[in-house]
């Protein structure tokens, strides 16, 4: 299910990885809300009440495999083996499928758990980087054919019936048609141009997109604001703290894409499940979203208009030639598919900015706790006095709104991504999300190397 977040939460559809980081994520959402609305009115500067915090988390992310798991397994997955069930009852069938995912999404958690602690990097960033990685690589390269289930998902029917063998990768594909033109170069200019270029899954212009983006993250995970600092004691001893273009990083757009998943997931039983769709005033309500039969993504109501935007087919080319192409956007009117682009970019923007916030201030990393961390290295910033509300002062002219910038970057990037499309369906996010935990990877990498052979440095870098 949820096809489009699949490689962001790091889950395998039927498998023990099914939740995926899900759980994970999820909890972290609800205690960056409560954290924010001072609900948990906790100080994460001290560290009794930081301990608290990640451990009520822990807890949280338990609660929410269960909260994930119960939900789906009573709402749509059923097991494969029909006999199986028939056996033991659906009551235990479902049970055992509960189980499975629980004991799955847990070994996830402590997998998270191992990393994070004696690893490089997180655990949820490695499983997304995994994910998304082998998505790119078979959506780039993949000869199987695309098969009648992926044709009648993207209305390619007429296209497998020209070429019944035609690859599902985006350079298979372009060598295959380009070999079985009959009509030379009179077939590509008649629609063989649009079927290499355009046409889902895996088009050309998806492949260009994701290479874009891999460029484009790059040079702003690269750009950076340097303030210099110097030894108050070791005089000659000088040092810079960056404050990168993205500053908060991937995980604005991470937590965006789990609420998206969940808002998915919780209209779909409340339109469908028998027991749930009960619910006065929001069981079974269109408006909230409605499903076509056998569907997991809305068909409308307001599911359909957070959902993420596929790729061109889905938008601009039925703007462009509303009568040939409105059957990749259903029942829709055309004003539908114009404010479903709009709200989905606002929705990405707004709310990367919000948790890029909301995180800055969890992880200590907003001005008053960097201020802390440089003047206990020892650190200060030349021509200010070693005080801890100066280097806030100063620190304000930058981080807040490098921070705003940064979520917006992130956000707008990836809902331009998705727009536009990416290989293998990993969605915007997802490309987005691995070029920047691969970087960070290679940077903590050389940071711990430069820990071994400066010891000095790993006050700094706030290690014992």
């Amino acid at each position: 299910m949820f096809s489009e977040f699949r490689a962001i939460l790091a889950g395998a559809n039927g498998s023990l990885m099914h939740l995926g980081i899900g759980p994970i994520v999820t909890g972290s959402i609800i205690m960056q809300l409560f954290s924010g609305a001072k609900i948990i009115n906790l100080d994460l500067q001290k560290a009794e009440d930081k301990a608290i915090y990640q451990g009520v988390q822990k807890i949280l992310v338990l609660v929410m495999i269960f909260v994930e798991a119960i939900p789906q397994v009573y709402g749509y997955l059923t097991p494969a083996d029909s006999g199986w069930m028939g056996d033991i009852g659906l009551g235990w069938a479902r049970m055992v499928i509960i189980v499975q995912l629980v004991f799955g999404s847990y070994l996830v958690f402590l997998m998270d758990e191992v990393v994070s602690k004696w690893g490089i990097g997180s655990g949820i960033s490695m499983f997304i980087a995994a994910g998304v990685s082998q998505a790119i690589f078979q959506g780039t390269l993949s000869w199987i054919p695309l098969g009648e289930k992926t044709a009648s998902q993207y209305n390619l029917d007429r296209l497998v019936s020209t070429y019944p063998d035609i690859p599902a990768g985006a350079i298979p594909k372009t060598w295959y048609i380009l070999d079985n033109l009959s009509g030379g170069l009179r077939d590509l200019t008649s629609g063989g141009f649009e079927t290499i270029f355009l046409s889902p899954p895996n088009p050309l212009i998806a492949l260009l997109s994701t290479t874009l983006i891999f460029f484009v993250v790059a040079y702003a995970e690269s750009t950076q604001i340097e303030l210099p600092l110097s030894h108050a004691r070791a005089r000659g001893a000088r040092g810079r703290y960056p404050i990168r273009l993205i500053y908060a990083s991937n995980i604005p757009v991470i937590l965006m894409s789990a609420l998206l998943a969940n808002i998915n997931m919780f209209s779909l039983l409340l339109w469908n499940h028998e027991k749930i769709s009960t619910i006065p005033i929001l069981g079974h309500n269109w408006r909230l979203g409605f499903y076509d039969v056998g569907s997991t993504s809305p068909s409308g109501g307001l599911a359909w208009y957070v959902s993420r935007v596929n790729g061109l087919q889905s938008w601009l080319l039925p703007l462009i030639n509303w009568d040939r192409y409105r059957g990749y956007v259903g029942d829709h009117e055309y004003w539908q598919v114009g404010v479903h682009v709009l709200v989905y970019v606002t929705l990405m923007v707004v709310g990367s900015v919000l948790f890029a916030k909301f995180w800055i201030e969890t992880t200590n990393m907003g001005p008053e706790a960097v201020a802390k961390q440089i003047q206990s290295s020892g650190m200060r910033i030349p021509g200010f006095r070693r005080d801890p509300r100066v280097l806030k002062k100063v620190l304000n002219r930058y981080i807040p709104t490098v921070t705003v910038i940064s979520g917006a970057f992130v956000g707008i990037l990836a809902a331009m991504a998705d727009m536009v499309g990416t290989v293998g369906s990993t969605s915007g996010t997802g490309v987005l999300l691995t070029v920047g935990i691969m970087i960070r990877l290679y940077e903590e990498i050389g940071k711990e190397q430069m820990m071994e052979m400066h010891p000095v440095l790993r006050g700094f870098f706030g290690r014992e």
